[in-house]
């Protein structure tokens, strides 16, 4: 069983007892997080498509963590002008562990 869903803006395909890494959330480490805009189910080959959600279908996860990720450098130049400049970058995720998959 795996269901499609939509946290914080982007589309995962989870499944039951699996660890993610979402955009930043704003609860604390060991909340309950549900997300009810379940975009599509599929229950043993059994295919439900939302329109554009599915109605009383829901996901209940738990929060592990918030980590960052990996610095990105930044590098921008422009040849024979003496510009140049470097910035880094890391992005805030959450850790999310999806405990259970509620059909509607």
């Amino acid at each position: 069983m795996y269901a499609i869903v939509e946290i914080a803006g982007q589309q995962f395909k989870v499944e039951k007892d699996q660890k993610i890494f979402v955009h930043r959330l704003e609860q604390e480490e060991g909340a309950q997080v549900d997300f009810e805009k379940v975009l599509l189910l599929d229950n043993d080959g059994k295919i439900k498509v939302g329109t554009p959600v599915i109605k009383g279908a829901k996901i209940s996860c738990k929060v592990l963590g918030h980590p960052r990720g990996d610095k990105v450098k930044v590098f921008k130049k422009k040849r024979r002008k003496g510009y140049q400049t470097l910035n880094g970058h890391r992005q805030d995720f959450t850790q999310i562990q999806i405990e259970d998959i509620l059909l509607g």
